[in-house]
């Protein structure tokens, strides 16, 4: 069951976590598989051969708004669906690196290994 995090950022809980919250500014490392919410085409994952676990400071706008609004919801062993709207995302810009089309809505699957 998806529950509301903002306007425009949806939030499925797939495995619970039972550690401590992501709080503002504490580096967080993640698995995560990006997908196009149309089609649930993949576009990255941490988890491709060569990937690595992604690192960065929670709620301070080092990531798209909405997985940092997302991920302020979860805590140390959860992983969860976070879905957001085009312009919680890449925006009008899109990240053609990635192929990820102008205003695209987006869906990360978001694992929480490692809060520091």
């Amino acid at each position: 069951m998806s529950v509301q995090v903002s306007p425009g950022v949806t939030k499925e809980v797939l495995i619970a976590g039972s550690g401590p919250k992501v709080t503002r500014n504490s580096s967080v490392t993640v698995h995560c598989t990006g997908m196009l919410t149309d089609g649930m085409k993949k576009f990255w994952s941490t988890k491709d051969p060569g990937g690595d676990p992604f690192t960065f400071n929670a709620g301070v706008g080092q990531v798209i708004q909405g997985w940092d609004e997302g991920c302020m919801t979860m805590c140390l062993g959860e992983k969860a669906r976070i879905s957001m709207i085009g312009e919680k995302g890449y925006g009008a810009g899109g990240f053609p690196a990635w192929k990820i089309p102008p205003n695209a809505g987006l869906t990360f699957e978001l694992e929480v290994i490692k809060i520091a």
